[in-house]
């Protein structure tokens, strides 16, 4: 039996699923063609290699223009532009590197945009060309994120409103996860655990602990395997664990397993432990 076990032990966020599944075999220009259907939104993708602990790891980034620039499409899109802004870093800078100076200017942002609730989004979705599978993932992973943001501040999942700073790269991320993963062909998914961290973190409606609201619903409704860490910080970001929910058939890995393919994706955020979301083709 063929399956993706993803290993999960230093965090999953959009970005670093992308960037893993492109690095096990997802065809990068199956992706370029599906996003070149998302007209006039600012943005482009890079797809790079970094290191990261000596090791060399796929990089996935959405670089964003001037208009839609945005560090951390999680809490922007969830909780609006004035997000923390020392510790979400989906997207550090759009670089992938080690630009401090660059996420610090959530504050100086102070031009508003509008907001897209569930249904503009799901239209966005399907204008483009892609196929069922990966359409359907992509729609499930945003209702999973709209549902446990409606739960976390007591809304109707069609009052939800996900801001335009952060939809952007979010529909970005979403989206190529669902291909990538549909263009693997791959229905069985392992996650032995999602590997947490601790502490709290600034929103825009103030001082939240991690895992964040959004998560920490997720875990709690889809009932996902969640371990909290000693380490300080937040390692799952809601789109990893919308992810996750999504996809998750088994939460055991069998005793015995061939690896096939592994591959790494690239976290952008700074901790102690620097993020990679490792994913393997197993066989047993």
């Amino acid at each position: 039996m063929k399956s993706l076990y993803l290993e999960c032990e230093t965090g999953i966020s959009g970005d670093m699923i992308v960037a893993s599944l492109l690095d096990l075999g997802a065809d990068e220009e199956v992706l370029r063609s599906v996003l070149s259907g998302i007209k006039d939104q600012g943005f482009e993708i890079k797809i790079s290699r970094v290191m990261k602990s000596g090791i060399d790891c796929c990089d996935f980034d959405v670089v964003l223009d001037a208009e839609h620039e945005n560090h951390d499409h999680d809490m922007n899109y969830l909780y609006g532009e004035s997000g923390e802004h020392h510790h979400h870093d989906e997207h550090h800078h759009h670089d992938g590197h080690h630009h401090h100076d660059e996420h610090h200017h959530h504050d100086e942002h102070h031009h508003h945009h509008d907001a897209r609730n569930l249904e503009d989004i799901e239209k966005i979705i399907d204008s483009l060309e892609m196929t069922d599978g990966a359409r359907s993932l992509a729609k499930k992973v945003f209702h999973i994120l709209a549902e446990a943001e409606a739960k976390a501040h007591k809304k109707e999942i069609n009052e939800v409103h996900f801001h335009e700073v952060g939809a952007i790269d979010s529909i970005v991320d979403i989206v190529s996860a669902a291909v990538c993963f549909d263009n693997l062909g791959i229905t069985d998914v392992v996650v032995r655990r999602l590997c947490e961290g601790h502490g709290n973190v600034r929103c825009q409606h103030g001082i939240i602990p991690v895992p964040v609201p959004a998560v920490i619903n997720i875990c709690a409704k889809y009932a996902l395997p969640l371990s909290l860490t000693d380490r300080k910080g937040e390692y799952v970001t809601p789109t990893g664990a919308a992810f996750v929910a999504a996809v998750m058939t088994s939460k055991e890995l069998p005793e015995v397993m061939t690896v096939q393919k592994v591959g790494l994706g690239a976290g952008k955020r700074e901790h102690e432990v620097p993020g990679v979301l490792r994913s393997m083709i197993i066989d047993y």
